[in-house]
C-alpha cells in the first residue's frame, strides 16, 4: 500500500505596486490636497505641533478665511482653501488654485510635474512649552492665518499629496488610500 505525500500549503505574501500617476492625466481645475502640518513630528526649526493645536483657531476661522499664498508672501495669493481640518495625522487641507491668476497657473504646472509640492503654515503661537533636554518646542495652541504652497517646507513631510483629476480621480484616491493603509 502506497501512501500519498501530505500536501502542504504555503502562504503567499501579497505585494502591491503602484505606478506614479502620469502628469498628463492631471485635470486643469487646480484642486489639490495634502497635509500642511503633521502632529508629533519635529520640523527643521525644532517645533512640534501637538494634536488639537488648531482646534480653537478652526472654530473661529473657517477654510475660506485662511489665506492660500505662494511662499508665505501676502502679496501673492494664489487661490483659496476649500477645507482645512484636523485629523489624527495632522492638518489635512484641500485647496483650489485660481487659474485666472498667472502665478497660480505657473504653480499648477509645477505641481503637475512634481517640481513643487511643499506646504507650510503661517500662524501665531498662543501656547507652547519648551523641552530643555531636546531643544524641542511643543506647539499646543496656534492661531492659523495662512497656508502656503512652498518650494522647501520647514516640515519636510508637509506635502501636496495629489492634484485633483478628472474621471481618473477615483483611481488616484484609491491608490493614495492603499499606500496609507499598507505602508
Amino acid at each position: 500500500m502506497k501512501h500519498a505525500a501530505p500536501q502542504t500549503t504555503q502562504a503567499i505574501a501579497r505585494e502591491m505596486k503602484f505606478l506614479a500617476e502620469p502628469p498628463s492625466a492631471v485635470d486643469l481645475d487646480g484642486t489639490f490636497e495634502g497635509y500642511a502640518s503633521l502632529f508629533g513630528v519635529a520640523d527643521l526649526g525644532k517645533d512640534v505641533v501637538m494634536p488639537g493645536a488648531f482646534t480653537e483657531s478652526l472654530r473661529k476661522r473657517d477654510a475660506g478665511a485662511i489665506r492660500l499664498l505662494w511662499q508665505h508672501d501676502p502679496a501673492t495669493p494664489i487661490g483659496r482653501w476649500l477645507s482645512v481640518e484636523e485629523d489624527r495625522r495632522g492638518l489635512r487641507v484641500r485647496g483650489k488654485l485660481n487659474l485666472a491668476v498667472e502665478r497660480a497657473r505657473d504653480i499648477h504646472a509645477l505641481m503637475r510635474e512634481g517640481a513643487v509640492d511643499g506646504l507650510s503654515i503661517g500662524f501665531r503661537v498662543e501656547r507652547a512649552r519648551a523641552e530643555r533636554p531636546t531643544g524641542l518646542r511643543r506647539l499646543e495652541k496656534l492661531d492659523l492665518w495662512e497656508i502656503s504652497v512652498v518650494t522647501f517646507p520647514m516640515l519636510p513631510g508637509a506635502r501636496v499629496e495629489s492634484v485633483k483629476q478628472g474621471p481618473q480621480g477615483l483611481s488616484s484616491t484609491i491608490r493614495a488610500a492603499a499606500v496609507r493603509l499598507f505602508s
